[in-house]
């Protein structure tokens, strides 16, 4: 569970409400921003939050480390700016180029939390987003309560991604795409309607039903249907039947095997 920090963050709550008000430039707002990671996040701002972190011969707004190792950067803009998620591509090349995979976004009043992965290129994802201004104090203080200094070092947010992830729309859609999840749906339909669908058009019955950012996530619609094997026996025969000098190996014809588009009667032909 993460820290509770909803008395400290209701306290410090009209300090960044009026920076809003005000307009406050971005330098102000860096320093409500550390006020908030020392008093509500439990960081020490002489050890653990720095603006001294170089990164291609720049500094980042802030960084938070953990015994010497930083684990987040933050992108600090003024507080009345309305945030984008373009905001954050300065501290996303930053975090590429030192391999660290949390950056978090804020102008005091609007905070988000990002993912970042570099398995192929950079990927970004958006894993919190709260503005003070207008949420539920006690709800926004959970989200930001992950970006607390002790549910840094547990790696409750590594697990809320986690979790994040595997709920997340293009997840779900990899699941729900699947021939043997369709089947059961189906088998359900048939029982109830009498009626037997098409497995593809139930698979475009229900990306129908989802929002535009839910349909955008999972991509266009494909059925992940199981390989199907040869029988064991089948198998046995075909090795025991193979060539086995190397000039027949070279010129002897693979046996196919079967996918859901061919057939178990024709591979047997075949082979």
């Amino acid at each position: 569970m993460p820290v509770d920090i909803r008395r400290a963050l209701k306290r410090l709550l009209p300090i960044l409400l009026k920076a809003k008000e005000d307009n406050l430039n971005e330098a102000d707002t860096v320093q409500r921003v550390i006020m908030v990671f020392q008093e509500a996040l439990g960081y020490d701002a002489l050890t653990e939050i720095t603006r001294e972190l170089m990164i291609k011969t720049k500094y980042v707004d802030l960084a938070l480390k953990l015994d010497g190792v930083v684990r987040l950067l933050v992108e600090v803009k003024a507080a009345g700016n309305e945030l984008r998620d373009r905001h954050i591509e300065q501290a996303k090349s930053y975090a590429a180029e030192a391999n660290i995979r949390w950056v978090v976004l804020t102008n005091c009043v609007n905070w988000s939390l990002y993912h970042l992965s570099f398995e192929e290129g950079i990927e970004t994802e958006r894993v919190f987003t709260c503005d003070l201004s207008i949420e539920d104090i006690d709800k926004a203080a959970e989200s930001i309560a992950l970006l607390h200094e002790q549910s840094i070092r547990k790696g409750e947010h590594e697990d809320f991604w986690k979790r994040h992830a595997a709920l997340d729309a293009s997840s779900l859609g990899k699941a729900l795409y699947t021939e043997s999840v369709l089947r059961l749906i189906r088998r359900e339909i048939r029982k109830r309607e009498g009626i037997l669908v098409d497995e593809e058009d139930l698979a475009k019955a229900i990306h129908g039903m989802l929002c535009e950012d839910a349909r955008e996530k999972m991509g266009p619609v494909k059925i992940r249907r199981k390989r199907q094997r040869l029988p064991k026996k089948i198998e046995a025969l075909a090795k025991a039947t193979a060539p086995t000098d190397a000039a027949a190996v070279g010129s002897a014809e693979p046996i196919p095997e079967p996918t859901s588009e061919l057939p178990l009667e024709e591979v047997l032909v075949k082979s």
